[in-house]
């Protein structure tokens, strides 16, 4: 039911074990595999997650052309065509070799490179940034964008709904697919009717916790009757 599972690194705490712990888990299930890094220090988490088989890496807080175009050369191979920064690492997308071959280089080619676009400044500049090579998928962030303009909590506000419109539409012009967040399949609808086919459904807290709050609510009513 599900092309691949993301691990929030940004907000969760983890090791580099757990790194490979997680990518091991998916590939025994042929799920493909995301991780959301933080701004800072999003090179080096970067680099050991595809070092432990991450096939995908969603960028959090790019603002600018600058940040957008380092964010696609931390995930591509250090060469002179390709011009990023991932040099031979012996790491477990090596598969026990020591890397640096053709096989080596076309893994860094082919990890999916997703930009949150969440800043004001990322909003500003959407043309010059989804014109960056490299970038696979943009995904909005609604919370982060209505902070970084001064309306704190307001993400679902038609004002900031506006605005994710028209960056939608600016990535489907601009050939790369965006991604939505959404908590329940009903609300797909609205995106696919714009055009988008990439969601995220739901974190595994929120779903513990709806659980949780859900059942627990009713039990304590019961038990109080």
């Amino acid at each position: 039911m599900y092309d691949y599972v993301e691990f929030v690194a940004e907000y969760g705490a983890y090791d580099l074990h757990a790194f490979d712990d997680f990518c091991r888990a998916a590939e025994l299930h042929d799920l493909g595999t995301m991780i959301k890094v933080e701004q800072d220090p999003r090179a080096w988490i970067a680099s050991r997650a595809i070092g432990s088989g991450f096939q995908s890496v969603l960028f959090s807080d790019p603002r600018n052309v600058a940040d957008a175009q380092e964010c696609v050369a931390i995930a591509r191979p250090e060469t002179p065509e390709d011009g990023g920064t991932y040099g031979v690492a012996t790491r477990r997308f090596t598969y026990m070799g020591y890397g640096g071959g053709p096989e080596y280089v076309q893994a860094l080619r082919d990890i999916v490179v997703v930009l949150m676009i969440e800043k004001k400044g990322a909003v500003e500049s959407l043309d010059e940034i989804l014109a960056v090579p490299g970038i696979d998928m943009i995904q909005w962030g609604p919370s982060d964008y209505s902070m970084s303009i001064g309306k704190a909590g307001q993400g679902g506000s038609a004002e900031i709904k506006a605005v994710e419109k028209r960056v939608i539409e600016a990535c489907l012009a601009a050939g790369v697919p965006p991604r939505v967040e959404i908590n329940t399949p009903d609300a797909a609808k609205h995106y696919l009717d714009m055009g988008v086919r990439h969601f995220c459904m739901a974190t595994d807290i929120n779903i513990l916790h709806g659980w949780w709050k859900t059942n627990g609510e009713q039990l304590r009513r019961a038990v109080e009757e």
